[in-house]
């Protein structure tokens, strides 16, 4: 009989986290490489990239550095091409890389929705259009796509960010729908804030945090490994019957 936990392993997989030098993606990709696979890890920051890399090769896994703009429509596709040409295929694909211009929306410039739309929602769409069709031709993979509560319930002041992770709920389950018959699951993960430096950037004052913090029923907010855990248990083969689900993990913020 299988050990149970091996079930909940990605040993010998092939992933390809976006995002990768720093919070939430650093976490993940370290985590995927204890769990067993092997890890691409793409973004802008070359020494935070390089940062990350170095646990996940103390993990006796592979680990490959794409320097990659995810607001470029070449960035994507070249991430992508960068991870087959050393991997020959990709099992995982961790769509993580993401920015938030927060203001009320009178006060947001146009470029900052377009380069929120671009880095949110184009990225994960060009990454996932480059590798589907190697994961079709083998018959399985696994499509993580990083979301948050925001695309689930109104945050003031998020307009360009709550609708870039709205569409990518969308798109996961479109994706879903295209792709499993091909044996591939598409999920989206949806956090509430987390204390990455982005996170802690936006909700670091403490009178603007308390208001948030007193509609989480756990009373505080998350920490990266607890996403990341959750990206590696969607990456495994024991989540094999889900796809096309947007699962939050927001300490029961939209319970209430």
């Amino acid at each position: 009989m299988q050990n149970p936990l091996d079930r909940f392993a990605v040993q010998g997989k092939r992933a390809l986290v976006t995002g990768g030098s720093k919070g939430i993606g650093a976490e993940a990709a370290i985590v995927l490489a204890q769990a067993g696979a092997d890890v691409a890890i793409a973004g802008r920051d070359r020494e935070g990239l390089h940062a990350t890399a170095a646990p996940i090769e103390a993990a006796g896994r592979r680990c490959v550095v794409i320097e990659a703009d995810m607001r470029t429509a070449e960035g994507p596709l070249h991430a992508a091409q960068a991870a087959l040409d050393v991997f020959g295929t990709v099992d995982i694909l961790v769509n993580n890389a993401g920015i938030a211009r927060i203001a009320p929306i009178l006060d947001s410039p146009l470029a900052d929705w377009e380069e929120t739309i671009a880095v949110n929602l184009r990225a994960p769409y060009l990454l996932a259009q480059a590798l589907a069709p190697q994961m079709i031709a083998q018959g399985s993979g696994k499509i993580i796509n990083v979301s948050s509560q925001a695309g689930v319930v109104a945050i003031e002041g998020h307009a360009s960010y709550a609708a870039s992770k709205g569409g990518l709920n969308m798109l996961t389950k479109v994706m879903a729908l295209e792709w499993g018959g091909h044996n591939i699951q598409v999920n989206a993960v949806a956090p509430t804030v987390i204390l990455t430096p982005m996170g802690t950037q936006v909700w670091g004052d403490p009178a603007k945090a308390a208001p948030m913090l007193a509609k989480i029923p756990l009373r505080r907010f998350g920490q990266p490994v607890e996403v990341a855990d959750l990206i590696l248990f969607l990456a495994s083969a024991a989540s094999d019957l889900i796809t096309g689900e947007t699962i939050l993990i927001d300490g029961g913020y939209t319970a209430i």
